[in-house]
């Protein structure tokens, strides 16, 4: 497992069109440093779920996971 630090922001959604193709890692985990893939994810404090239909992420995403908490992901 690698954990991402506290501090910078992160943004985790589910890739659908991945999920569909039964293709691995369909979890994105974004940051400012780029994006990570996952097939699990521990976010390790607190979170909030972020629906924004009007503004959606730059990769389509309009709900998704935000934190500044540590991220352990596999």
């Amino acid at each position: 497992m690698t954990i991402i630090r506290q501090g910078i922001i992160k943004r985790i959604h589910v890739n659908r069109h991945r999920v569909r193709a039964g293709r691995p890692k369909p979890i994105s985990i974004q940051t400012s440093k780029g994006v990570r893939r996952a097939d699990h994810v521990s976010i390790l404090g607190r979170s909030h779920v972020v629906y924004s239909p009007e503004k959606p992420l730059h990769c389509g995403a309009k709900l998704w996971i935000e934190t500044h908490a540590g991220v352990r992901y596999e």
